[in-house]
């Protein structure tokens, strides 16, 4: 799986190693991710993320993943967890 963050949508970046000496050579900055297990109140269960460590003080401070999933953008979430928004939509609605 891509070095990217299923929820917010962190990934890889590039810049330069910058030497002593002034010398440029390209390296990446890759994301600090963990996978954490985050729980839905409106569904009841559990879900597995790959989380950037940014992200997942943010799902606290927002106060848990249901807040995160219903502001969240819908360009930056990964596939399954734009399945996990829209059911997590559908229990706060019904």
């Amino acid at each position: 799986m891509a070095r990217r963050c299923e929820l917010s949508g962190k990934g890889v970046l590039t810049g330069n190693r910058v030497s002593h000496s002034n010398i440029k050579t390209r390296r990446r900055y890759l994301p600090n991710l963990n996978a954490v297990t985050l729980l839905s109140e409106a569904l009841g269960r559990s879900f597995r993320f790959k989380v950037a460590a940014s992200t997942l003080r943010t799902v606290d401070h927002r106060g848990g993943l249901d807040a995160y999933m219903t502001k969240a953008d819908e360009a930056v979430l990964s596939p399954r967890a734009l399945k996990v928004k829209k059911e997590i939509e559908a229990a706060l609605a019904g």
